[in-house]
């Protein structure tokens, strides 16, 4: 059974006697290292857990560190949603985000009122939808897992003369990808990871200035924010820009 935290609050103090969470796991990570641990104490998840202490997490909030890259930082916010959604009650944090990641990326590129926003749990099936997003004749779907239903709907989308795009999380592209071969679609449906397909955004409308990527990022996570005023009954899901 997974413990309510962590670590004990002994186990807490001695932490930050070693320097904090980030240098004693690091130091942990070497020792398991060298006697064959190809993982370390911790995930990624997990070190920033115990970051931010004991309190649950009740936000999402856009922390820019210059010192890691573009796509680490985005996928920071995935990984808040996933921290939110784990004691959320069964919203799905990361799917929603991921969805209007993408129409506010969809915005800015194309202009608003380009595209119609849907609130996430609004299924295609019950409007005359393609896709999440369709753009001149291109079906747009985002899903943090892809389906076969969703595969099979591709196949409907070629049939249509659509073409299909499948944007999804970083573990899950090779998985539709093999979905897609299974069922003779591998060369016909392109399939995006996500925060890949947000950063290559950013240092377009950046200019490749990487000084200029940080308000870039901002200027669509504000974008994100409205879509979400719009479409979502919880406020939760909106991103703490800071400053």
């Amino acid at each position: 059974m997974k413990r309510a935290y962590l670590m004990s609050a002994q186990e807490e103090v001695a932490i930050e006697q070693l320097g904090g969470i980030g240098r004693a796991a690091t130091a942990a990570d070497r020792v398991l290292a060298r006697h064959g641990f190809l993982r370390g104490l911790f995930t990624k998840a997990e070190r920033e857990q115990l970051r931010c202490g004991r309190r649950p997490r009740d936000t999402i909030e856009f922390r820019f560190d210059p010192a890691r890259s573009l796509c680490a930082n985005i996928n920071d916010l995935f990984d808040q949603a996933g921290e939110l959604q784990a004691t959320g009650g069964g919203t799905n944090y990361v799917g929603a985000m991921l969805q209007h990641l993408v129409g506010a990326k969809l915005d800015i590129v194309l202009g608003p009122g380009k595209i119609r926003h849907h609130g996430f749990s609004v299924a295609d099936h019950s409007t005359d939808r393609k896709g999440d997003y369709q753009v001149e004749n291109v079906a747009i779907h985002v899903t943090t897992h892809p389906t076969e239903a969703l595969i099979r709907k591709c196949g409907d989308n070629l049939k249509a003369g659509l073409r299909p795009l499948i944007v999804t999380l970083g573990e899950a592209v090779r998985p539709a990808e093999f979905s897609l071969e299974t069922l003779d679609l591998g060369d016909r449906v392109d399939v995006l990871d996500a925060a890949q397909f947000l950063t290559a955004n950013v240092y377009e409308r950046s200019l490749f200035q990487a000084a200029q990527c940080r308000i870039t990022l901002a200027a669509l996570l504000a974008r994100y924010n409205a879509i979400v005023d719009e479409c979502e009954a919880d406020p939760s899901l909106r991103i703490s820009l800071g400053g």
